[in-house]
């Protein structure tokens, strides 16, 4: 981890420097990352289960992906890589929309993240990296809105602040296709 460094930006998503991923999550500052949510044909979203090893959020339930480009890196290939080390597959993503959020974690890191979302859709089953993934499942949105309303701590701080447009987006989606 302290090989790789991560965009630090403001507000607007303007990048002004790099710094080490652990630094950054020790200090708390803004920096850019990314959420992949994949659906299959059957309308079910792709959950992980952050392996227990992860510094923070080890264990819990979040989108199908989610990490950082690293320093130098362009966006689209930063899913895609991600996405193929994480969870094996490899498919069309589409940019959604973006937001920035702050949690900080009992272990004394915080994420301080201009998130931009991305959705995709594949029936192939993942290929988990078990050191990123311990579990995987698919859930359909009305599901995963019982289940964050019963045992939210189950679940990831982004995936709960991303419910609300992922379930937007996917009727908007529904609707055009």
């Amino acid at each position: 981890m302290s090989d790789e460094y991560l965009i630090l930006v403001d507000e607007n998503d303007q990048q002004w420097g790099k710094m080490e991923k652990l630094k950054v999550h020790q200090m708390g500052l803004l920096h850019r990352a990314f959420s992949i949510f994949i659906f299959n044909s059957k309308g079910q979203l792709l959950l992980q289960q952050r392996a227990t090893d992860k510094y923070h959020s080890a264990n819990l339930w979040s989108n199908t992906c989610c990490s950082h480009p690293q320093f130098g890196e362009a966006m689209p290939q930063a899913t895609k890589r991600r996405l193929q080390e994480e969870m094996g597959l490899d498919c069309t993503l589409t940019f959604a929309f973006k937001f920035v959020y702050k949690v900080d974690f009992s272990n004394g890191l915080s994420e301080h993240e201009c998130d931009h979302v991305y959705f995709g859709y594949s029936d192939a089953l993942p290929q988990a990296n078990p050191l990123e993934v311990q579990n995987y499942k698919y859930i359909g949105l009305n599901e995963l809105q019982e289940e964050l309303s019963k045992n939210a701590n189950n679940y990831s701080e982004w995936l709960k602040i991303c419910l609300d447009p992922l379930i937007n987006h996917q009727r908007n989606h529904q609707k055009s296709a």
